[in-house]
């Protein structure tokens, strides 16, 4: 009996599960194979845990199956073991070629005693219900309890950015659990990279190693759980690499709250401030802080297979939690026509800019037109460098053509406006959409990749903006001195520049990373 694929209608829409169940049966005892094959709804099978001893059992979604009336042997155990993939360090072992994993229960003596056979499955479809985020470019992280599919989605993710975006896509597989047994990957993850790691306490190793060596565009990591693997996500992040990743915890409470982890989501730190400031905040003059940008952009909660908790902007979020506000995220399911339905709308609504805070990128459009999803831009007297890192950092569906004739979009010089070029002329002509910077900083080149795409401006720089445009509120009406909260060189500057219009002083105080802006009158 091959069992090796089904597929479940959900309306209009179709999930395809993809199991090789068939190759796990065939490594088990005969008596418990045929026990197993009679059962009606075998292709829902969860797991086959054979304890020395004990009578073995097959464990589906609402029942467990007694196999045998005889307890296993220990000829059963090695009788599995003989016919699967050799047991690392991890105490687990794959069928080449499937997703299925065994582990194994040692006794104190190193020999085998006990076996769970986990089925594994590629299920296709699954990410349509997170599928606008994972495009987004932004750097995920997916919790849950073990079982309620973060694997899958995660496998599920590789193949849609390998195959559909054609990204460069790295797996960094250590229990080989995302793309199976053998060296040859499962095709479940489409076109992605796989890389293996020896033991799971070289993983973050392999993290760095796939991004100094192999140049990916996103990485893809099961189960981030040491100190020094949150280091080398962010060292990753920091890069302008796209992450999508698990990690050990239910939910963005009890992960803050991991001193290993907490570094995931920005981390955690006291911090004393002013009498000042404590009296303006109505706080103790010890209170929380988040202690540096999260690592990652997204946290999505995995609370059942189909339901779905989204935690759009984590810095925002993990601001307000500390602030003792309860996070409320986007929930989203997916109902029984296998439709995806938002039942809970986030509370984070997006602020109007301050009229003060305008961003001026000095930079303008002279044509437009319909752009692709994914763009090509050619920089004329453009430095390729800095737009490459803007590309990299904003994480945008882009890419730099060294062929006017390929590109969508060019970026150039306000000096080289009334330069009679043939590049310009032949830009005219083909009715590019033609972006120019009046100079070449990174500044400004991120700035007009940011309106080629319609980002705006940054959440950070949004942040810090409001903060000094409440401080500025205060100080004009009270008259005594605000301080704001910390900030980095580049939004303390942006602080100043807006202090600047009001008239104002201000000056920065502090050592880092605790350095602030201060506003005072003249």
């Amino acid at each position: 009996m091959a069992i090796e694929r089904k597929e479940r209608a959900l309306g209009a829409k179709q999930l395809r599960v993809t199991d090789d169940l068939e190759q796990l049966l065939e490594v088990l005892p005969p008596h418990l194979k045929h026990r197993l094959e009679e059962q009606e709804d075998v292709e829902d099978l969860l797991e086959i845990v054979l304890d020395l001893g004990r009578e073995p059992e097959a464990r589906f979604p609402l029942r467990v199956l007694q196999l045998s009336e005889s307890p296993v042997r220990a000829e059963d155990i090695q009788y599995v073991v003989d016919r699967v993939g050799s047991f690392g360090k991890d105490n687990r072992a794959g069928i080449e070629r499937t997703l299925h994993r065994i582990s194994a229960i040692r006794n104190r003596q190193g020999k085998i005693i006990g076996l769970t056979c986990r089925i594994g499955r590629a299920v296709y479809g699954t990410i349509d219900i997170i599928r606008d985020v994972v495009e987004s470019g932004k750097s995920i992280l997916l919790l849950g309890r073990p079982g309620v599919g973060k694997t899958t989605k995660l496998r599920e993710v590789a193949r849609v950015l390998s195959d559909e975006f054609k990204k460069r896509v790295v797996i960094v597989d250590t229990s080989n659990e995302i793309a199976g047994d053998g060296d040859i990957p499962h095709p479940a993850i489409g076109h992605a990279r796989r890389m293996q790691v020896a033991t799971p306490d070289q993983q973050h190793a392999v993290m760095i190693e796939a991004v100094e060596n192999h140049m990916p565009e996103v990485i893809v990591i099961d189960e981030i759980g040491t100190e020094a693997e949150a280091f080398a996500a962010r060292t990753i992040a920091e890069r302008g690499v796209q992450l999508i990743a698990t990690a050990h915890g239910n939910s963005l409470d009890n992960l803050l709250m991991n001193p290993t982890l907490s570094d995931l989501v920005g981390g955690i730190q006291a911090v004393t401030l002013s009498d000042e400031e404590a009296k303006r905040r109505g706080t103790q003059k010890t209170v929380l802080e988040r202690k540096a940008p999260p690592t990652f952009d997204v946290l999505i909660e995995i609370m059942e297979m189909d339901k779905l908790a989204i935690h759009h902007d984590v810095a925002s979020i993990v601001d307000k939690m500390l602030r003792g506000a309860p996070p409320r995220p986007e929930i989203r399911v997916r109902n029984p026509e296998g439709e995806v339905e938002v039942v809970q709308p986030s509370d984070l609504i997006e602020k109007p800019k301050p009229p003060t805070a305008k961003f001026e990128h000095a930079h303008e459009v002279v044509a437009t037109r319909p752009l692709p999803e994914i763009v090509k831009v050619y920089p004329y007297g453009v430095s390729r460098n800095r737009l490459e890192r803007a590309i990299r950092e904003l994480r945008v569906p882009c890419y730099i053509t060294k062929e006017l004739a390929e590109a969508d979009a060019v970026i150039t010089l306000k000096s080289h406006e009334h330069k009679a070029s043939f590049v310009l002329q032949e830009i005219e002509r083909r009715k590019l959409p033609l972006y120019m910077v009046r100079s070449n900083t990174y500044a400004q080149i991120s700035g007009v990749v940011r309106e080629l795409f319609n980002l705006g401006p940054s959440n950070e720089e949004e942040i810090a903006l409001q903060d000094a445009e409440d401080a500025i509120a205060r100080l004009l009406e009270t008259g005594e001195p605000q301080e704001l909260m910390p900030q980095s060189s580049f939004l303390r500057r942006l602080q100043h520049q807006l202090v600047e219009k009001y008239n104002l002083a201000s000056e920065s105080i502090g050592t880092e990373p605790y350095r602030r802006v201060r506003i005072f009158k003249p």
